[in-house]
């Protein structure tokens, strides 16, 4: 077995008296592609933003390679450096040139060089693509060129895990392959431990090691990626996944 990166136990969330997630457990290992699949206001994206203290959680708890965090926000800020995310509305600084985007937290706040930082963004940027927009402003960016960006910022932190809430639901069809892309290069060649919302069924098949389907804030299954797609356990599954065309 291979080593436990994030652990969950029995987590809640409330908005005043309303429960948005119910008791939540998972674990996730290094290397592991975990999907969050469901309908739309089951509890996806809170979940994901809990994992990055985001969001508080009322109970429960969260380990981070076998350490419980303590929710301050001074832990997060630390672990924020490991557990990166990249968000479906991009959140690039438009004032900072694409390079400067990259470059902005490894320099400020990890204290890294700025001559290696610089030289990985690029490297980066090659591999994404987008070597020749470094010098550009996000605003002269199509929607799928950022989201890359996006993602290749959150690599050059050097991240244990990589958290993706719905980052191509914005998106024209057209530019979705590509960024879809990038995930699965990140799986499959970089082995990158993995939690992705998504309503990209396909993708999810094809990338899943394991998949959380919730509805409601509960999880109604919690099983391999390969199973839930030939034989999932439970009505509401079979009718999500019949109503996703799949």
């Amino acid at each position: 077995m291979t080593e436990e990166i994030l652990r969950v136990e029995n987590l809640n969330k409330y908005y005043g008296d309303w429960q948005a997630l119910h008791d939540i457990n998972l674990t996730l290992h290094k290397g592991e592609v975990l999907t969050l699949l469901g309908p739309s206001g089951s509890g996806k994206s809170t979940l994901i933003r809990c994992l990055n203290g985001l969001e508080t959680f009322s109970s429960g708890a969260i380990y981070f390679k076998g350490k419980k965090i303590n929710g301050s926000s001074k832990t997060w800020q630390a672990l924020r450096q490991k557990i990166g995310m990249v968000f479906q509305s991009y959140d690039l600084f438009p004032n900072l040139t694409v390079i400067e985007n990259i470059m902005l937290a490894p320099v400020k706040v990890q204290k890294r060089s700025e001559k290696k930082v610089r030289a990985e963004a690029i490297s980066l940027l090659k591999r994404v693509e987008l070597d020749e927009y470094v010098d550009t402003y996000p605003r002269e960016l199509s929607g799928g060129q950022k989201q890359r960006i996006a993602i290749v910022r959150a690599l050059a932190l050097h991240p244990e895990i990589m958290l993706f809430d719905e980052v191509t639901a914005s998106l024209d069809p057209e530019m979705v392959r590509g960024v879809l892309q990038i995930m699965a290069d990140l799986a499959k060649k970089d082995h990158m431990t993995m939690i992705i919302v998504t309503h990209e069924m396909n993708f999810a098949r094809q990338i899943a090691d394991q998949v959380l389907f919730l509805e409601d804030g509960k999880i109604l299954e919690n099983t391999s990626g390969k199973e839930f797609f030939a034989h999932p356990q439970t009505d509401r599954a079979r009718d999500f996944l019949t109503s996703m065309d799949f």
